[in-house]
């Protein structure tokens, strides 16, 4: 090897060594860039031109309309949870599948992925999860371990369920990597990768591993009557009653939820524009549950809400709207002047939720919470590119290239050795700096040996999401350890897990083996 390379491994080792210590990621990453590009200049192996390029890398990053999706759906996310939309979703599906062995815990996997669906956030699933439901488990006769696991493991379904942040990171690093894969690996391919198809392709996995969580909780149910017994349901509430307030807890978010992702997935809107429909819809929620005591902020809610569905069908007629039209027919002036009724009630809607949400402090707690999120990822992605521009300076690209290729076990082989390196990588490091750092090193050439970008990405998706896990640096487990109650022991909590984590790793193995499970959808959608 030269010195170079000796350098960029070097610059690598160094820069994870600092991360596992407990530094600044953004910073970490860019402080070492600076210190070994400046190393690499004294000592004649780095061409300090290579810099001038930061700036022309920096800026499309932070103007990419991809990455306005991420505030969008952290804003969303932030905005349910606060509302406290989670909480009756919980007590509802708890009421709903009560009476069953087990019925408890397959509430709390449901639920689970429908905040995965509506959060995207791993931190903020696990711990509301943590808080609202593994007291009533444990209260309700349930042994720790599962109790523990079912809540962690259903906290990671926001990794891999859509709409979910890490997908829309890992989607643009794909992008980039793929088109690099196309440039400078010989790829010979017109394609491109979108958030949108890693949408699709996560869709089938994630739903496949709520079925075998609650598979799983089922059968221990049944074989283990003690560890998941039945809760029974509430003799006093009568079935209308209880009905009203099941659909009440359960058909806001699983409306909001099919309205963002069929936008995206049916290709009427793009993820950033389906992150924005998510916020709106989350305020829109937020705002009417919260305003019981001002029924005319309901009311309004309730109109800006059909006069989006109704502009939205509109919009759908495909009737040309321009204004800029030299003639106009009778059906364009109807749909126009129907576009600005609505709008006019969509915009006043909009804004008495948004008053009355300022009013009571929810708009500022969550807006504040959505830019120290967005902050902290644009700041990684910002460190990452010059620890990437550098790394490549010193060719650390092609000799990850040429170790990949020299893997024992050709393309498989290197697939294997990225897979356990990004498992090793998740106890230690968060999926951000894993999606940053690692994928734009390891995914070009992998995509030049043939892999399927939309396949590949969900692979590495289901690995951050099991690394969540993972005794003993699981984020999950730690997440989870801050909020549960002292009866819930350190090593219930892992034992609880590790069957969990073996369906995770099962669901690996299955879409490995059957690539078709992750890449139907995406190729139904782009027929």
């Amino acid at each position: 090897m030269s010195p170079n390379d000796y350098l960029a491994l070097l610059m690598f080792a160094v820069a994870c060594a600092a991360l596992m210590g407990g530094y600044g990621v953004a910073f970490t990453l860019g402080g070492v860039s600076l210190i070994f590009a400046a190393i690499g200049v004294f000592t004649g192996q780095f061409e300090a031109s290579y810099l001038l390029a930061l700036p022309g890398r920096i800026f499309p990053l932070i103007t990419r309309e991809i990455l306005m999706a991420v505030p969008l759906f952290v804003f969303m996310g932030v905005m349910l949870e606060k509302s406290r939309i989670a909480e009756d979703l919980l007590e509802a599906m708890g009421d709903l599948f009560g009476n069953l062995r087990g019925g408890l815990g397959i509430s709390v996997v449901v639920v689970g992925a429908l905040l995965a669906a509506s959060t995207g956030i791993v931190g903020a699933t696990v711990v509301t999860m943590g808080l609202l439901s593994l007291p009533t488990m444990l209260k309700r006769g349930y042994a720790p371990s599962l109790a523990s696991g079912a809540i962690a493991a259903s906290g990671t379904l926001g990794q891999i369920i859509p709409p979910s942040i890490v997908l829309v990171i890992l989607g643009d690093q794909l992008s980039n990597a793929y088109q690099e894969a196309q440039r400078s690996h010989g790829l010979v391919s017109d394609g491109v990768v979108s958030v949108g198809d890693l949408f699709a392709g996560a869709l089938l996995p994630g739903l496949i591993l709520v079925m075998l969580y609650a598979l799983y909780i089922a059968v221990v149910a049944i074989a283990k009557p003690q560890m998941a017994p039945a809760t029974g349901w509430d003799k006093n509430v009568q079935m209308g009653q209880f009905i009203r307030r099941t659909l009440y807890a359960m058909l806001p978010p699983l409306l909001l939820i099919m309205a963002v992702l069929g936008s995206i997935l049916s290709g009427y809107a793009t993820p950033t524009r389906g992150a924005a429909l998510g916020a709106l819809g989350a305020i829109f929620l937020a705002g009417y549950k919260l305003a019981e005591d001002k029924p005319s902020v309901r009311k309004l809610i309730m109109a800006a809400t059909l006069g989006l569905i109704a502009l939205i069908a509109i919009d759908l007629t495909g009737v040309d709207m321009r204004f800029n039209q030299d003639g106009w027919v009778i059906s364009e002036r109807i749909a126009v002047t129907l576009a600005l009724l609505f709008s006019g009630l969509a915009i006043l809607g909009t804004l008495a939720a948004l008053i009355y949400l300022r009013g009571n402090g929810q708009l500022a707690e969550v807006s504040r919470s959505t830019m120290h999120i967005t902050s902290m990822v644009f700041v990684i992605l910002i460190g990452a590119t010059m620890f990437s521009l550098v790394f490549r300076g010193f060719g650390g690209d092609e000799l990850v290239g040429r170790m990949l290729s020299a893997a024992p076990g050709g393309p498989a082989g290197a697939l294997i050795l990225v897979m356990i390196v990004m498992f090793f990588l998740g106890f230690f490091l968060d999926f951000i700096e894993i999606t940053f750092v690692i994928v734009p090193l390891v995914a070009p050439p992998l995509m030049a040996m043939g892999m399927d970008p939309i396949w590949l990405g969900i692979l590495m998706a289901l690995n951050l999401q099991t690394s969540f896990l993972t005794p003993p640096f699981g984020f999950a487990l730690f997440y989870l350890r801050g909020v549960a109650p002292p009866e819930v022991t350190t090593t219930a909590l892992y034992k609880g897990v590790i069957p969990f984590i073996g369906i995770q790793i099962f669901v690996i193995l299955l879409v490995a083996f059957f690539p078709q499970i992750a890449t139907m959808l995406p190729k139904m959608m782009a027929g």
